[in-house]
């Protein structure tokens, strides 16, 4: 289970993509009829190219610090599909430290998940007081001190590369967000440079950009500097506001319409859910709202005897339940919901893709991302 510190530090850290978010069932499983002999050719498995290329990885996820063990055994049973892990290790609390989550830097973690040809790229995340990254981010001395902080954060172990999940830009106001959003595309580049001189790869993950998105980083000068640029496409709806849907096919259409044409659909990868949010129904509840994994949410829809429900507008599964004080409304992601979404992203040229996070999600959808 999540504890308590943990849901809090998740809890900031989506507080700021709510800021920002605009207001296909999968076939069963075919069933063989009797044995080989009574399938047709045409219904045989084709014969293997043992010389063929194996399909291309084009799956990255990120590794939570609070279950390390099981994500990084999920990792593993994946890693044919698995591009890049990030393992969510690092925080930068000032401009010249970063701070190390529990278990950051485990080297048979590092270790084993290059043995299974996949490369780690840490995330830093950053959730610093109003102010204090636009200090950073606007001093030419003070961002030059962050990028030497995140080059050492680097070199302390054997990484492909960092992955930058910044913000603060959410909670930036009108006089000052101009310059603290060009002085993060400056960081960006500085670090970028940095990075690839190692041949190491340089990765930010941005906010959903949408027509009503407020505060948000360059994306076309980011995409110019960066080798991926991933996009956390979850929160539509948030712990802090009313239940409904994650994610939603029309808001992944908007996101991407506008994404792709500022930065490569090469170097995007679209952020996919893979957890939900458990609400008080009643709006004027004071009740606190759950994070639940697709694991915790399908286990407490089987406890509840809930029906399971696939939203038909969003395509995403929900359902309700009475704890005994209030009804609750519970909102998550699953294979069915992936696989409504999938068509969407591949509409727009984008295939690669970001489970937040590893260990959350339900098994199914690793076969949906492989034939998608």
């Amino acid at each position: 289970m999540i504890t308590s510190v943990v849901t809090a530090r998740l809890y900031r850290a989506f507080a700021a993509v709510g800021l920002l978010a605009a207001a296909a069932l999968l076939p069963a499983p075919s069933v063989a009829a009797s044995g080989p002999s009574s399938a047709s050719p045409a219904a045989r498995e084709p014969a293997v190219d043992p010389a063929a290329a194996p399909p291309p990885r084009t799956v990255s996820g990120w590794l939570p610090y609070w279950d390390q063990e099981g994500a990084y055994q999920d990792a593993l049973r994946h890693a044919d599909q698995l591009h890049t892990v990030s393992p969510f290790w690092y925080e930068a609390v000032s401009a010249g430290r970063i701070d190390s989550h529990p278990g950051a830097g485990e080297r048979r973690i590092i270790d084993g998940l290059h043995r299974a040809g996949v490369k780690v790229v840490p995330t830093v995340m950053e959730t610093m007081e109003p102010g204090a990254l636009a200090a950073i981010l606007t001093s030419p001395a003070r961002r030059t001190e962050h990028a030497d902080a995140l080059m050492r954060t680097v070199a302390t172990r054997d990484y492909d590369g960092l992955d930058l999940d910044y913000e603060s830009i959410a909670a930036t106001g009108d006089a000052t967000y101009a310059s603290v959003r060009d002085g993060f595309t400056t960081l960006a580049t500085d670090l970028c440079r940095r990075l690839r001189s190692l041949g190491k790869q340089c990765v930010i993950t941005v906010f959903p950009k949408t027509a009503t998105t407020g505060r948000i980083w360059d994306y076309a000068a980011l995409g110019r500097v960066a080798d991926r640029v991933r996009i956390m496409g979850y929160n539509l709806h948030w712990s802090g506001g009313d239940p409904g849907p994650l994610a939603d096919t029309r808001w992944y259409d908007d996101i991407l319409t506008r994404a792709t044409a500022l930065v490569p659909a090469a170097k995007l990868e679209m952020g996919l859910p893979a957890y939900g949010w458990d609400w008080p129904a009643d709006s004027d509840s004071t009740a606190a709202t759950k994070h639940v994994t697709w694991k915790e949410a399908e286990a407490l829809r089987a406890e509840q005897g809930a029906p399971y429900r696939l939203d038909e507008v969003s395509g995403t599964p929900y359902f309700t339940y009475d704890d005994g004080t209030e009804l609750r409304e519970v909102w998550y992601q699953d294979a069915r919901g992936v696989a409504t979404h999938l068509p969407v992203v591949r509409k727009h040229g984008v295939t690669h893709t970001v489970l937040w996070a590893l260990n959350f999600e339900d098994p199914q959808v690793w076969p949906v991302l492989a034939g998608s």
